[in-house]
């Protein structure tokens, strides 16, 4: 699932556009971002980060790159392919 503080309206369009197939959730208030430690203050309202989570909760991998969008799906996918060669 993606999430952004962008309204559910524009994720919507955004997810129908890009034909995503993953939800995409709205955190208007920014309540999760401050949880994840990605709220910062200024024009851009959070960092851009990729957390990748395993199904029993443990955070496995924090991708950060602010330019090179690529970078989080390419090591998220390398993150879960080791994991599912580790299983």
């Amino acid at each position: 699932m993606g999430i952004s503080a962008d309204q559910v309206d524009r994720q919507n369009e955004f997810a129908v556009e890009n034909r995503l197939g993953f939800p995409l959730l709205s955190d208007p208030d920014r309540v999760v971002a401050r949880q994840f430690g990605v709220k910062r203050p200024g024009p851009l309202p959070t960092k851009r980060a990729t957390f990748v989570i395993d199904t029993d909760r443990r955070v496995l991998a924090v991708i950060t790159s602010e330019t090179n969008m690529n970078t989080h799906a390419d090591e998220a996918l390398d993150v879960l392919r080791k994991r599912k060669a580790a299983l």
